[in-house]
């Protein structure tokens, strides 16, 4: 699909979708963007951007909005479950990357993403409360094209929309996913449970830093995602909790907004004070949590099917271990964007696609199965005498720090955003 030629239809307006309408519409390209929410709102908490898909989001010139909004990381910290120091390590600018690694509220970086594609593309090429129900394929007697059929929340038809590219980025429930491959069943469910909250509260350490503590059988993740409005004011803190739940049922409605109480989370991290912050405290202080089963989906041999393809949760829906889901759905628009300009086949240019993007991002799913770089904290929690602490210089050696950064950039390596190749990208 040379540019300026035929119409792209993105189903599901996402970080994903509507980071891929910028990518297809800078690289010339004609797109609409379909989302099933009727009215998109800050909904969510935080989540983590890695310095490659910041990278797309500067060069769509956006990194000054994107500074606005979040926070970049200057530090990411794995501790043992009395704050006992296992590993540290500089990230983003601070750890000499061109780009920086960024903390930010989910709701607030969609919006800004919204917000960016109505203003260049124009308000009406994103369709709210346009749900994808259905799609097909014509020959080439009909001229190649895509038909999709979008619903409401009711399910009453709103649009029948013809394009020459249909794109599922409508996440891990995803109907274009389902009808291109069948009934998969529910999701992968890790047998892990995750609450997510975020609060007001005074910064912590330099008020950058992200860290991660505890074990397989209790975890706790903490980062800014909103630095102070004031000199001397509070930052908007996210925390995760992590534990195994045996779950009943199937768990097809996983989402990340089935709200509970912090009160009944707190408890669980009631000694957890660790001097520079007390974890108890923080999800106590926080008015309402998220829960959301742990789960992903099998990597698929295949992701496109003629004119119709997967991109982010759709196509690779990830545990957060390494916090690379949006990331990933990040560089995946970018990728679709390069191969859809560089074609006048679409076909063709959604299997370069796949071929660039499946094989690694399945990588990444299996990886994050065995917990990402945060595996490190149980390797500890295994070896550890209870012999570290002030006489170790206030952290753990029953795991040697020459095996803990081989870790840490196997991940980096793994995921895109090792030193390295990020500096090769700025060449």
């Amino acid at each position: 699909m040379s540019s300026g030629h035929g119409r792209v239809l993105l189903a599901g307006g996402g970080i994903g979708g509507l980071t891929t309408a910028l990518c297809l519409h800078r690289a010339g390209l004609d797109v609409t963007v379909f989302e099933a929410v009727a009215e998109p709102r800050e909904l969510g908490v935080g989540i983590n951007l890695l310095p490659h898909s910041v990278r797309v989001l500067d060069d769509l010139g956006l990194a000054d909005d994107l500074a606005e909004v979040g926070v970049a990381t200057s530090e990411l910290r794995f501790c043992s479950d009395d704050g006992v120091l296992i590993w540290s390590e500089p990230r983003g600018l601070a750890a000499g990357n061109p780009w920086p690694q960024i903390s930010v509220h989910r709701g607030r970086l969609q919006m800004m993403l919204l917000d960016a594609v109505r203003s260049e593309l124009g308000a009406d090429r994103v369709l709210t409360g346009h749900r994808i129900e259905s799609f097909s394929q014509d020959g080439e007697s009909s001229g190649h094209q895509v038909e999709a059929r979008f619903v409401d929340r009711s399910g009453a038809e709103v649009a029948v929309e013809r394009g020459s590219v249909l794109v599922g980025c409508d996440g891990l429930h995803s109907v274009v996913r389902r009808h291109l491959v069948g009934d998969e069943g529910p999701p992968h469910h890790s047998g892990l449970v995750l609450w997510r909250g975020a609060v007001e509260m005074a910064p912590y350490l330099d008020g950058r830093t992200m860290f991660m503590a505890g074990h397989d059988n209790q975890k706790a993740v903490v980062y800014p995602i909103r630095g102070p409005r004031e000199p001397g004011g509070t930052v908007l803190t996210n925390w995760v909790a992590e534990r195994p739940v045996a779950i009943g049922g199937d768990r097809a409605d996983a989402d990340w907004n089935a709200p509970v109480d912090p009160g009944d989370i707190a408890p669980w991290f009631a000694d957890w004070d660790f001097g520079w912050i007390n974890v108890g405290e923080v999800i106590a202080a926080t008015d309402v949590a998220y829960e959301f089963p742990m789960v992903d989906r099998h990597p698929l041999e295949r992701w496109t099917d003629g004119r119709v393809t997967l991109l982010g949760d759709a196509a690779h829906p990830m545990r957060p271990n390494g916090s690379n889901g949006a990331s990933q759905a990040i560089l995946d628009g970018e990728a679709l964007a390069r191969s859809l300009s560089a074609s006048d086949d679409p076909s063709a240019a959604l299997l370069a696609y796949e071929q660039e993007r499946r094989d690694p991002t399945s990588r990444l799913v299996l990886a994050n199965r065995q917990a990402g770089p945060e595996r490190v904290m149980q390797w500890v929690a295994d070896r550890c005498d209870g012999a570290c602490g002030p006489a170790t210089g206030g952290r753990h050696v029953c795991v040697t720090t020459d095996v803990l950064e081989r870790e840490a950039n196997a991940y980096k390596e793994l995921a895109g955003f090792d030193l390295a190749t990020l500096r090769n990208l700025a060449d």
